[in-house]
């Protein structure tokens, strides 16, 4: 008999470290989660108290002041009529949130609606349902929000409408989807084999079980409902003048912008910097509640 005096090849030595993935280092955030953490946490101040970062009332008209680039006592400048343009995308920040959130907000309400209608109303409704949104979602987001837009006509209220009920579809389609998944997963099955209601069983498990993945989504998609709502500001769509909103800044500055560069920069940077950091956290969101989203394997 001989006595192994050294491991068998590929065990780790004696007193070394197991190798292998660290779950505790693997949930830490890296730098640019907290970088976006840091972008929205400095956005929502901005919208719930405007006056923290504001210097001026954002329509305070000073002709004198007209057009006058960053530097001095309005560090982003000024534009057309004299207004300061950080006052401004300050003050801006609340409705460009109100209107993206608010849009995704009207699309998750609707579009959780009809994925739970077509579940539960039988296959004859499934099947309209979703040719419903397959005819909708033939049609590119932002040209089937204008033509809502032109329906119903222009103001913050009516571009939140048509945003949500472009994005409805898309919700519609992944609530169904993730429905029918928990529908026939084992616990429901299980559930059902005891003898619970048809209903109960919807309520309790299929609906709680199917909404994870709808927020995360939401939250991804919330960066292109702000885009969106911004692109209908910017041909006047969307909030009416003298209200700033990012997307209407833009509009009213782009034939001042050989005069006074900055009435094109920051409201854009304001977009995109809010856009890219909603979603990183989405993202983030995404790969963390990856595993908890129902499969259909339980």
């Amino acid at each position: 008999m001989t006595t192994l005096t050294e491991p068998p090849v590929g065990a780790p030595a004696l007193g070394a470290p197991l190798a292998g993935p660290r779950p505790a280092a693997r949930r830490l955030p890296g730098a640019g989660t907290v970088l976006a953490v840091l972008v929205l946490a400095v956005v929502a101040v901005a919208a719930l108290w405007p006056g923290l970062l504001a210097t001026y009332p954002p329509d305070r008209v000073d002709p004198v002041a007209a057009l006058q680039g960053p530097g001095g006592t309005h560090p982003l400048g000024t534009d057309q009529l004299g207004r300061d343009v950080l006052s401004r995308i300050v003050h801006g920040t609340r409705l460009t949130l109100v209107l993206g959130l608010g849009s995704v907000l009207i699309s998750v309400v609707a579009g959780t609606v009809l994925g739970l209608v077509a579940v539960a109303g039988g296959r004859v409704l499934d099947e309209a349902v979703m040719r419903l949104t397959d005819i909708l979602m033939a049609f590119p987001g932002l040209l089937l929000a204008l033509l809502v837009v032109a329906v119903l006509g222009p103001g913050t209220t009516n571009a939140m409408i048509a945003i949500g009920a472009a994005a409805a579809p898309a919700f519609a389609r992944l609530v169904r989807g993730q429905a029918l998944v928990v529908r026939e997963s084992g616990y429901v099955q299980a559930a059902r084999v005891l003898g619970t209601s048809g209903s109960s069983v919807f309520l309790r498990h299929v609906v709680p079980n199917a909404l994870p993945s709808v927020l995360v989504f939401a939250t991804v998609h919330t960066g292109s409902a702000i885009i969106a709502g911004s692109s209908l500001s910017f041909l006047g769509l969307g909030p009416q003048a003298p209200a700033s909103e990012w997307g209407a800044m833009l509009s009213e500055g782009r034939d001042y912008v050989d005069l006074s560069w900055g009435l094109g920069v920051f409201p854009g940077l304001a977009v995109t910097a809010t856009v890219v950091a909603i979603n990183v956290v989405g993202t983030r969101l995404r790969r963390r509640f990856e595993g908890r989203i129902p499969d259909g394997d339980h």
